[in-house]
């Protein structure tokens, strides 16, 4: 299962990784929404990463990062997820606190799927507002990156 895991993870850098790309280079054509979306979505695996290793959140949610900063972001949350997988067992339970500071725990798998639903989700989102801008939106349909990688 920690294979499975570590290759959605791999699934999800690599369009992250992209769209990091074209949001940094492109930052003049692309709305504030976006970017405050895509700094969501690194944000958030973060601060998940930090609560499993049981370390204060690092950022705030929903804070703004500067577009030139997104791809070295993904590239940390990426390889701090996969040093969590190959030292946590999925079924660790982990203790946190909400946004809000309310106590909860759950597993490290439950989190670590989390994560994954959570940036395909906003890379949907994402979509949306580009084409709304006029942007053709990147492929990041989980499918179309499998079909792209060589046969294994």
């Amino acid at each position: 299962m920690k294979t499975f895991f570590e290759e959605l993870f791999t699934y999800s850098h690599h369009c992250n990784q992209q769209l990091a790309t074209v949001l940094s280079e492109q930052s003049e054509k692309i709305d504030v929404k976006s970017m405050a979306l895509f700094s969501h979505m690194l944000n958030a695996h973060q601060i998940w990463n930090n609560r499993i290793l049981g370390q204060p959140m690092g950022c705030t949610v929903w804070e703004s990062r500067p577009s030139d900063t997104f791809v070295a972001i993904d590239r940390h949350n990426y390889e701090q997820t996969l040093t969590l997988l190959d030292r946590s067992g999925l079924t660790d339970n982990i203790t946190y606190k909400t946004s809000d500071g309310r106590p909860f725990h759950n597993t490290v798998g439950n989190i670590l799927f989390h994560v994954v639903n959570h940036s395909t989700y906003h890379r949907g989102q994402l979509a949306l507002l580009f084409r709304q801008n006029g942007m053709e939106p990147l492929v990041t349909d989980y499918i179309f990156y499998k079909r792209s990688m060589p046969e294994q």
